[in-house]
């Protein structure tokens, strides 16, 4: 609670230079199409700094980040938000982003800040994890996969559904995380895993859409017939709060064993040449400061990555943050990510 309250007057502090911003300066925001946040919050910090925010939605992660550094001569806005581990090597090479160090970082947890250059900033993470569908494992009496092995046993045959990687930002952190855990090169490989998995009938479908709400047996209310699906850890809470009977709780679970899922963290970080890099950084504060990372879990159904902050109820009661999240170098992600792909490509869709 103390860090909580040191969080918001240090945040506060960071808000009295916005007396010099001119009434009605525009500060763009290029993010992805996933992106939200509350109106009163929003009008808060337009309030509270003079800026109009603009919100630039530019397709999925990997979309906005191609456009961001085939635009850097120009950019499209001053700050962007939403680059991830997966991509931010990319990002990061192309030289889009100039540095800062917000004095809200000191409430962040060392392991979520990429280096000491300060050209992103940490603001959320969430884990890619496999769901589960709690009534058809109770019905059929088999038990919950262990590990990424156990998904190609015959008991689990047909019953998988995951997302291709190359149309897929789920789908490629479970690739990595298959990476992680079985390694591409000597002996048995990712890609030998994934020929296993083609072999226990896993069904790939092109994106997180396609596979929750047409595939697995509750996202698709009954249609489906996979009670397995590459989702999210915090897709359970998302279950209980938009579900028919919000009362009856828990109708998925997610399956945190080690190495079984991948920890995605977003960043945002001001883009070279930007037109409103002091609002820019402002933002950037902003978005650290306790009244947005309190209503991230359920505006994006992602994790605060600034410490002391209360979660919801409904993820207090059904999320759960793995202890031992798969993980990869993004320099080692960005050197072989095309052709990790190509080959799984090879391996799985011809």
């Amino acid at each position: 609670m103390f860090r909580r309250v040191v969080a918001t007057v240090l945040y506060a502090l960071c808000l009295i230079g916005s007396a010099f911003a001119q009434e009605g300066e525009t500060l763009v925001v290029l993010t992805h199409d996933s992106f939200a946040m509350s109106e009163p919050v929003l009008q808060a910090f337009e309030e509270s700094t003079g800026f109009t925010v603009e919100i630039l939605r530019s397709g999925d992660a990997g979309q906005m980040v191609n456009q961001a550094i085939l635009s850097k001569n120009n950019p499209l806005g001053d700050l962007l938000y939403g680059v991830d581990n997966t991509f931010l090597s990319r990002a990061l090479e192309a030289e889009i982003f100039l540095p800062y160090e917000s004095p809200q970082l000191e409430f962040v947890a060392d392991g979520f800040i990429p280096d000491d250059t300060y050209r992103v900033t940490p603001i959320d993470f969430g884990d890619v994890c496999l769901n589960y569908d709690i009534a058809y494992f109770e019905d059929h009496e088999l038990a919950l996969p262990q590990s990424l092995s156990d998904l190609a046993e015959p008991d689990y045959a047909g019953l998988l559904v995951a997302e291709n990687p190359a149309t897929s930002s789920p789908g490629l952190a479970f690739l990595l995380a298959t990476i992680a855990e079985f390694g591409d090169e000597g002996g048995t490989t990712y890609l030998d895993y994934w020929g296993a998995l083609a072999d226990n009938d896993v069904l790939v479908v092109d994106g997180w859409t396609d596979a929750y709400y047409g595939e697995f047996t509750i996202g698709s209310r009954g249609v489906g017939a996979r009670p397995l699906v590459v989702s999210y850890a915090s897709s359970p809470p998302a279950e209980v709060i938009y579900g028919e009977d919000p009362e009856a709780g828990a109708v998925t679970g997610a399956i945190i064993g080690e190495n079984m899922c991948y920890r995605q963290i977003e960043y945002a970080g001001i883009l070279a040449g930007a037109a409103n890099p002091a609002g820019a950084r402002q933002f950037i504060d902003f978005m650290l400061s306790p009244a947005f990372q309190e209503e991230m879990p359920l505006n994006m159904f992602v994790f605060p990555v600034v410490e002391g902050i209360a979660l919801p109820e409904e993820f207090t009661e059904y999320a759960e943050i793995p202890e031992d999240p798969a993980a990869l170098d993004p320099a080692r992600i960005e050197e072989n990510r095309e052709a990790w792909i190509q080959a799984w490509t090879e391996v799985m869709l011809r």
